[in-house]
């Protein structure tokens, strides 16, 4: 039924193209086609826990080569490379969007060694792989080397979050893939001009003065742009509205300009543009990363795609073989340690850190995307063997994104750098009443860390023994302090409505919006002008929407959380009869998951469930609770009176 489908839609675009205007309904379906499998795999890989990058693969290998449904090359044309060149300049400007030099001090020394020496080890040990193992000409081989020393941010980053790493093992990791991203493209950039210019009859000085001089430029194009539209944004040059528009198109501009000066040297300026822009200071540079952030996501969907399925059947069956096997093993086992272990020597990294970061290195969308820019460029340039790299870069990806993706977290486990506990609570808010709900949560045996910018009110939380953070959540530097992978739910319950809306608009990319909840805001009504608007809230936390205020009321009036288990003898049933009505269900837990009491949707309770709840002084399910625990001991009790008369008879 699948593949009748698929031929009935490769039916229709070749209909479409043989028809009068058929070439541009061709094209429309082929970007829709693109579009659609591309978002649709990141959807996919988001709803099952999946690496994306090879769901997006995937995809295009059975649109492609395996069913010819698309041929991006052939539909697109002259317009093919271009597409993607822009796509990998916006890609990589992003990338450097993210480079802040502050959030780097503390592991700059040995986060330096990862740059320097190891990418030259890297590069050199990886280009003999290349040539003696996958059989790539010597230019090819150095060319390629160069793009494989980059460890994508887009698909580390998600690879920390499920590990739960420490925090200074995951910066190194994060750090390493943000800021080796760019040199891979210069590598390559390097190379494929060394090219060039010896066959235009350079001699190597002039072409070494002629790439020092080009590359300079382009980074300097790249910092003139940036610290232009950062001066025009901080002055208020220009409207908001038109930021991130302004933005794409001086983007592109640095790009083109680069290009002209020195060809693919735009990838240089994009890059150094980003960077200068992320360490600028600009009051607004969160929207526009954010902004940056889901046109990379685009481009790498689509990207993706092309790629995959523009691989022809023949080169894809030929270059998957035993030599990219034993390439792809000579690269994870041998080429990525050795560098690493090598780089880090006489470093104040501990043995089990070396030997992470020696092993983990999953290649991404840059890898490939800049991969699948250069490999046509060589083949134009007369290096027959440029075409080889695409599928080799695939089968890096694949290899390393399911490998290293499957080993981070019992990896980082067993070398004792990855927490073993479950995801914890970010309670934001340190008011009485947050400290006694921490206090249950520990309980439970979830990791707690109560954040407030005012050291008084930490005290209780202090004073109880509960982790405690003191500073502004939203400051730049909070991330220096506070791990986030650790915390899988964040509580936004201070007593500024306005901050907690804006806590979870903030941490919401960080931590997923469906597990950030903050206190019931002031004017739930439509059109109240003292609400909060709904787009910049989190999920409303209690189900009755009850504020701080009466919160607070109740804990100085004697309310407690209780924690209940639900039994065949004690069911959902009698423990709603029992309790009083205005009692409150915060969340529970059923095996290992944990659902939270919110306005949006009400919590169902089952047998086997733990469920938390905040109840007054009278409450009848509170001492039901009680009654059964207090049986406890006393049966315990009865049971040693039996033991010991059971031995004295035994005596007898």
């Amino acid at each position: 039924m699948f593949q009748e489908f698929l031929s009935a839609s490769a039916g229709f675009m070749a209909a479409a193209g043989g028809e009068s205007g058929g070439h541009g309904n061709s094209l429309l379906v082929a970007f829709a086609l693109i579009g659609v499998l591309g978002i649709g795999a990141q959807w996919l890989a988001w709803r099952l826990n999946l690496p994306a990058i090879v769901l997006m693969a995937v995809a295009g290998l059975i649109v492609g080569p395996g069913f010819q449904i698309l041929h991006p090359e052939q539909d697109f044309g002259d317009f093919y490379r271009p597409m993607i060149s822009v796509a990998v300049a916006v890609i990589l400007f992003e990338g450097g969007l993210t480079l802040k030099f502050d959030e780097i001090r503390n592991v700059q020394k040995g986060l330096a060694r990862y740059t320097f020496p190891a990418v030259p080890f890297a590069w050199v040990f990886g280009a003999l792989a290349a040539h003696y193992i996958a059989g790539l000409s010597w230019t090819t081989a150095v060319l390629f080397a160069g793009i494989m020393i980059v460890t994508g941010p887009t698909v580390i980053m998600p690879l920390l979050r499920q590990s739960k790493l420490n925090q200074r093992s995951s910066k190194l990791l994060k750090w390493e893939g943000i800021i080796n991203d760019p040199l891979g493209g210069l590598l390559a950039v390097i190379v494929y001009e060394y090219v060039t210019y010896q066959q235009h009859g350079m001699t190597t000085a002039q072409v070494a003065g002629s790439l020092i001089v080009g590359s300079l430029l382009s980074i300097a194009i790249g910092i003139g742009f940036g610290y232009a539209v950062a001066e025009a944004f901080k002055r208020g040059l220009v409207p908001e509205y038109l930021k991130p528009p302004v933005l794409l198109v001086m983007v592109l501009g640095a790009f083109v300009l680069a290009n002209l000066i020195q060809e693919e040297a735009g990838l240089l300026s994009v890059t150094a543009m980003g960077v200068m822009m992320a360490n600028s200071k600009m009051p607004s540079i969160n929207q526009l990363r954010h902004f940056k952030e889901n046109i990379a996501v685009l481009f790498v969907s689509g990207v993706f795609v092309m790629l995959t399925a523009n691989l022809d059947r023949s080169t894809l069956m030929a270059a998957f073989n035993m030599q990219t096997l034993l390439f792809v093993l000579a690269m994870l086992f041998l080429v990525r340690p050795a560098a690493i272990l090598l780089a880090t020597l006489g470093t104040d990294l501990s043995k089990q850190e070396r030997l992470l970061t020696a092993w983990i290195a999953p290649r991404g969308i840059v890898a490939v995307a800049v991969t699948g820019l250069f490999a046509g460029a060589l083949v134009d340039a007369g290096v027959a063997d440029g075409e080889k790299m695409i599928p080799l870069a695939f089968a890096m990806v694949f290899a390393t994104v399911v490998i290293h993706g499957f080993t981070i977290k019992p990896l980082g486990r067993l070398l004792g750098l990855a927490s073993k506990a479950k995801p914890g609570f970010l309670l934001v808010g340190a008011s009485p009443w947050a400290v006694e709900l921490a206090k249950k949560i520990t309980e439970m045996k979830y990791d707690v860390l109560i954040a407030d910018d005012s050291y008084r009110a930490l005290r209780p939380a202090r004073q109880a023994g509960l982790p405690t953070y003191y500073g502004e959540i939203l400051s730049e530097v909070t991330e220096h302090h506070i791990d986030l992978n650790r915390y899988g739910f964040l509580f936004a319950v201070g007593g500024n409505e306005a901050h907690n809306a804006l806590v979870c608009t903030d941490l919401a990319p960080e931590m997923d919006r469906s597990k950030i909840f903050q206190l019931s805001a002031r004017g739930t009504e439509e059109g109240d002008r003292k609400a909060v608007s709904y787009s910049l809230q989190g999920k409303t936390l209690l189900n009755t929407r009850t504020g701080l205020d009466e919160l607070l009321k109740r804990h100085y009036s004697g309310w407690t959380f209780t924690l209940t288990r639900l039994s065949e003898e004690f069911p959902p049933e009698k423990y709603l009869a029992d309790m009083a009505e205005n009692a409150e269900l915060i969340l529970l837990q059923r095996n290992d998951q944990l659902l939270v009491s919110t306005a949006e949707s009400k919590l169902k309770l089952a047998v086997g469930d733990h469920v938390l709840a905040y109840v007054p002084p009278e409450n009848k399910a509170a001492k039901a609770a009680k009654a059964e625990r207090d049986k406890e001991p006393v049966s315990e009790a009865v049971k040693n009176i039996e033991n010991q008369k059971k031995e004295v008879l035994d005596k007898m």
